[in-house]
């Protein structure tokens, strides 16, 4: 079911906000408290994107092995430092491949994306809704996944000028409609703003002194984390954050 975390703020290195904390995303993906039935341990793969200052491309680093086992990642994390990132580790769901290109997040342009959940009857639930999407597009997904459909969808969506806070929202609510059942957390930031959807899972927000935490489950014990609530879109700058229900849709709108 994996976990993610997505930050704003000020200049961080990225050991600083995964790999360091009490309850970590390092640690989150051998010791989750939070899993709601959707698997034990987050070890088949993990990925973060960053943004150097002042630069609008994300870099990302993605591999399929278990955060615990790369060396390399906790020595680059030691000397990265950003602004804005988004990171994740995988539990992949039963029948769905166990590969880099699987693994958050997803990019595109300046955009990073990353899914914590599982697509209800996959693929069948979908279909319809997968086909109204050009061939390319589907043809040219880095892996046979519910989570890079659902960013196909996503970014389908962006790149016809919805904001991300729509897209996501539109996305799941869609999704929802033909998967009932389906947990559909999904991440999303450019770098200088953050959208992300609790919908049958874990989600926690910080926000404080010039900048904003989301992530599956609280990284320590302060006093600043708050849940958000279920069937919720958050939306945050590194000063703001608030927090909507999803609009209703149904499986037939466009």
């Amino acid at each position: 079911m994996c976990r993610h975390l997505a930050y704003l703020g000020p200049l961080r290195d990225l050991a600083t906000l995964l790999l360091d904390p009490p309850h970590s995303l390092l640690r989150q993906s051998y010791a989750p408290v939070d899993m709601r039935g959707g698997g034990t341990i987050n070890a088949d793969g993990f990925g973060a994107g960053w943004y150097p200052d002042g630069a609008t491309t994300p870099i990302r680093y993605r591999r399929a092995v278990p955060i615990w086992t790369d060396s390399a990642f906790a020595a680059l994390a030691r000397e990265v430092r950003s602004g804005a990132v988004l990171a994740a580790v995988r539990s992949a769901t039963v029948g769905m491949p166990v590969v880099e290109t699987a693994c958050a997040p997803f990019a595109a342009g300046r955009w990073l994306f990353s899914h914590n959940g599982v697509v209800a009857g996959w693929p069948d639930s979908v279909a319809a809704l997968a086909s109204r999407l050009p061939v390319t597009e589907l043809l040219t997904l880095e892996a046979p996944t519910d989570s890079a459909l659902l960013w196909a969808l996503v970014h389908h969506r962006l790149a016809a000028g919805a904001s991300p806070h729509y897209a996501l929202g539109a996305v799941t609510a869609q999704v929802h409609a033909c998967a009932p059942g389906s947990r559909l957390n999904l991440l999303i930031t450019d770098g200088t703003e953050l959208a992300a959807t609790a919908v049958h899972h874990a989600l926690a927000v910080r926000v404080g002194d010039g900048e904003v935490l989301v992530c599956s489950e609280p990284t320590d014990q302060s006093s600043g984390w708050e849940s958000v609530p279920d069937c919720h879109l958050l939306t945050a700058t590194s000063s703001t954050v608030d927090v909507v229900p999803i609009p209703a849709t149904t499986a037939e709108e466009p």
